[in-house]
């Protein structure tokens, strides 16, 4: 089953713990501490690969979740860093957060680490210092990302193929290329974009996408809907395909341009070539009628006339594509070789925070202060003696007495509701 949409939750690792632990031997019965690191949580990656060319799998893989890191252990032992997994997807998969675009895996073997697992928590033996010889806390281990995210693959292609169903378009592919899709006299025949390579002469390929067929009213999710128009957005060329059989050459014409128009973006004003199909067995008057029937109402001063049956004018069209693909990459090439100014902009300072005062609380908000208070162990009189250390040292507490706030109230950390300090 071809299916290019899913959603899907990431969670990376969490991090392990750091240990509390004090060094104990028949010589020594009182050692110092040496409680060790907790590991790392694995990251969530995912890797593009020409293996794949469907996300049917996520359908029924809904959580995609890295392996946690262990605990920290006694005599300075650090946790085992969590498994790092590796989704496998197809080229042309993007990864979406929210509306936006995280990751975009355009090539085979591109790999983006989409969900970061969070750190191990320090032991105790991280903790020793001239005035604390024995710490008696270690820090938690970070929570890993999670998020719920939206995965869309849009083929990567040199050539679009659209038009109205049945306008021979899988005909033109199998004509060209080694793909096998399905083809029958009635319409939706195709009901999944399929990929062709084509060999145009020695050492020129192309890659052409035949995309299901539109009717009136599918970019507003109409027949097949607009779930296939996100395959024509990354194309270089596309090819309208037009049935010459037709009783309304330019209303079919219409039809497709408005449809193209109308999708989230324009894809009307790609690079176009407009061809019509199915010449075979028409006169060649009743062939030029419609093609100047299309000169008076599109732009395109030169329209192709082919018959994929019978092989008449498709190398010519082969040829040409190939040069207009050829010429835009070399474009693009271009743009992306100029060199421009390096961009200095200001790093954030991660030592910035604010507070929220509420009716009985005060958040404070900060990245600094939230992954202290993230990693402390609430429930250890030591561990939260060296927060409101930080808090301190950061200038936090300060402020508290400077807006005046009760010490009846709670200190909250972010968005984190379950941990708190009272004030």
């Amino acid at each position: 089953m071809f299916v290019d949409s899913a959603k899907v939750i990431i969670k990376a690792g969490n991090g392990g713990n750091g240990s509390v632990s004090f060094y104990r031997s028949r010589g020594l019965p009182k050692g110092g501490p040496d409680g060790g690191d907790g590991g790392k949580g694995g990251d969530v990656v995912f890797v593009a690969s020409n293996n794949q060319n469907t996300l049917a799998n996520f359908r029924f893989q809904k959580e995609l979740k890295a392996e946690d890191g262990v605990n920290g252990y006694k005599k300075k032992q650090h946790g085992k860093n969590g498994k790092d997994l590796e989704v496998l997807v197809p080229v042309g998969t993007q990864i979406i957060i929210q509306g936006k675009i995280v990751a975009d895996l355009t090539r085979d073997g591109m790999r983006e680490i989409v969900a970061y697992g969070g750190k191990g928590g320090f032991g105790n033996a991280h903790f020793i210092s001239s005035v604390r010889q024995a710490p008696r806390f270690a820090e938690k281990g970070e929570m890993g990302e999670e998020f719920e995210a939206e995965l869309e693959l849009k083929s990567i292609a040199d050539v679009g193929l659209v038009g109205l169903p049945n306008a021979g378009k899988s005909t033109f592919l199998a004509k060209v290329s080694s793909a096998k899709p399905k083809i029958a006299n009635y319409p939706f025949t195709t009901l999944n974009p399929h990929l062709g390579v084509v060999k145009v002469d020695t050492g020129k390929e192309l890659l052409i996408a035949d995309i299901p067929g539109l009717i009136e009213g599918a970019s507003e999710g109409k027949g097949l809907g607009d779930e296939f128009l996100r395959h024509v957005e990354r194309t270089e060329i596309i090819l309208h395909m037009i049935d010459a059989y037709s009783d309304d050459i330019v209303r079919d014409y219409k039809t497709i341009m408005s449809e193209l128009r109308n999708y989230k973006i324009d894809l009307s004003k790609k690079p176009q070539i407009l061809v019509i199909t199915k010449i075979e067995g028409l006169d060649q008057d009743i062939i030029n009628d419609q093609v100047d029937k299309l000169k008076e109402t599109s732009k395109n001063s030169n329209i192709y006339t082919i018959s994929a049956l019978s092989g008449a004018g498709v190398k010519n069209i082969l040829f040409d594509l190939y040069k207009l693909v050829s010429d835009r990459r070399a474009k693009a090439l271009n743009r992306k070789t100029k060199k421009s100014l390096p961009v200095i902009t200001a790093r954030p300072n991660s030592n910035n925070w604010s507070i929220t005062i509420g009716d009985d609380s005060v958040t404070v908000y900060g990245d600094k202060i939230e992954r202290f208070a993230s990693r402390t162990d609430f429930a250890n009189e030591d561990a939260v003696r060296r927060l409101r250390d930080i808090m301190n040292k950061m200038g936090i507490i300060k402020s508290f007495e400077k807006k005046e706030i009760p010490h009846s109230f709670r200190i909250y950390f972010g968005n984190n509701k379950d941990d708190y300090l009272e004030y």
